[in-house]
């Protein structure tokens, strides 16, 4: 810099200092409307749609309004969709979760299963739907049914990430297809069908007397080891606890970006260039999960070294971490949906809604006759809440029956989650082969259809084979 030279000095007063807080502010306005229409409206607090879909959907509306369309930053809102996402499940993988003794490690597993297979009939359905469409020259993306389980069975934000891929494989193709649209426009629904559907089976249940009038209790107080565990470090000295917990979320979140970016410069062949580097930033979650539990793991060891000596760890803080990331993925996940192209979707997008909806409730009521039979209802709510909006609304959905959780329900809901990743990753390796070409959206509809059968099969294992030895002939000594 030479003497003549002015050195140009950052000023607080320019549209880029403010724009991202100010999405922000819309973010937090309208999910703060929502809880209070939710809380003052009969219909919506009986409907148990999550306030933050409803203030997510407020933004859609105020973005119809002529000259506020600008206000609501697309681009913004898909960012905070997919950082949202993974910063949640970080904050997840680093609780300090046991199973109690309610939840068996089989059922827990089998739970996962549950989850698993409900993803694979779901993007089975999809592609029932979209590859036909095709054909008959609807101009639908052909693996865009697979967004299904993505939006139904993931939420906002795979549905984002694996819509963004979509729209790129399919561009290539010369195919036009908004997916990010799409994909954010099913998980919407999810949130609804989940809640509205849920709640009218409810009811119905309830006047046949299958289901007892429990009356839920809102004003149940957190005990203190709800809140602090043995030998945690201080909530304020040198540190407040709350900064701890953020500052090892983003520690974790960070080690994700450098493995990514890490895995981008290899050579990796044609599988690795064309299906695995493309498809890995849409993994986030998935890597941050991994990160998580790898991270508490060492600082376990730390421990039993004597090299740390306080619980650094708040399951409390955490799970506070993770809830705000979702309520906020969910707000900014529907505000970020366009209707601009969406026209030409719109009878592939019911098609898959609601026939993804009628299949998902008979399947998940079915397992769940099976799995829980000692609590198919309660296990039935938790799971379908969860299998087409998030595990908030799986748990909203099961209070409304089993208030104190007395149940394995909950427990099953909450731990099943690693095995569903174990057993659901072939599905998401499935999502970024199947939009490569329309051959291979056939090869994975049939993998899928595999798979589907063998953890169907493996699920109801008990039941098959007390079928077969009362079906066999008795013996002379049986007799």
């Amino acid at each position: 810099m030479t003497i003549l030279e002015v050195p140009q000095v950052m000023t607080f007063d320019r549209p880029e200092v403010w724009s991202l807080l100010i999405q922000l502010f819309i973010l937090a306005t309208a999910l703060l409307v929502g809880n209070l229409l939710r809380t003052n409206i009969p219909f919506l607090k009986k409907s148990l749609l999550p306030s933050a879909l409803l203030g997510g959907l407020l933004l859609l509306i105020f973005k119809a309004i002529p000259g506020c369309d600008h206000l609501v930053n697309k681009p913004v809102m898909e960012v905070i969709t997919y950082h949202a996402l993974g910063l949640g499940f970080v904050a997840l993988a680093l609780k300090n979760n046991k199973i109690e003794s309610k939840s068996s490690p089989m059922k827990v597993i089998e739970t996962g299963a549950l989850t698993a297979s409900t993803y694979v009939i779901q993007g089975i359905i999809g592609l029932l739907i979209s590859i036909p469409l095709f054909y008959f020259g609807k101009r639908i993306f052909y693996a865009s049914g697979l967004l299904l389980p993505m939006g139904y069975g993931q939420g906002p934000g795979q549905a984002l990430n694996f819509g963004k891929i979509f729209t790129g494989w399919a561009t290539q193709q010369g195919i036009e297809f908004a997916g990010a649209d799409f994909g954010l426009a099913i998980a919407a629904t999810g949130f609804i069908v989940g809640s509205i559907i849920g709640v009218i089976y409810m009811n119905i249940l309830r006047r046949k007397g299958k289901l007892s009038n429990r009356k839920m209790s809102h004003d149940v107080k957190n005990k203190l080891e709800d809140y602090e565990g043995k030998n945690e470090i201080p909530d304020a000295e040198s540190i407040d606890k709350l900064s701890v917990q953020i500052c090892m979320v983003l520690f974790v979140y960070a080690l994700v970006y450098l493995f990514t970016n890490w895995i981008q410069g290899m050579e990796l062949g044609n599988f690795g260039t064309n299906t695995l580097k493309p498809m890995l930033w849409g993994f986030n979650f998935l890597l941050g999960t991994l990160f998580g539990v790898a991270f508490k793991w060492i600082l376990g060891r730390f421990k039993k070294a004597k090299i740390v000596h306080r619980e650094y760890i708040n399951n409390y803080m955490l799970n506070r971490i993770s809830g705000f990331c979702f309520d906020i993925m969910i707000v900014a996940g529907t505000a970020a949906i366009s209707f601009d192209e969406f026209g030409k979707f719109v009878l592939p997008f019911i098609l898959i809604c609601t026939l993804g909806a009628i299949v998902t409730f008979i399947y998940v009521l079915f397992i769940s006759k099976h799995l829980y039979p000692d609590y198919q209802y309660e296990g039935f709510f938790s799971m379908f809440g969860m299998l087409t909006g998030t595990a908030s609304n799986g748990m909203i959905l099961l209070r409304e029956i089993d208030p104190k959780f007395e149940t394995p329900a909950a427990n099953n809901l909450v731990l099943q989650t690693l095995a569903a990743i174990v057993l659901g990753f072939p599905v998401l390796l499935l999502m970024g082969y199947a939009p490569q070409s329309l051959k291979a959206t056939w090869i994975t509809l049939g993998i899928l259809v595999l798979f589907w059968i063998g953890l169907t099969l493996f699920m109801l294992r008990t039941k098959i084979f007390r079928k077969k030895k009362d079906a066999a002939p008795k013996t002379e000594k049986e007799q």
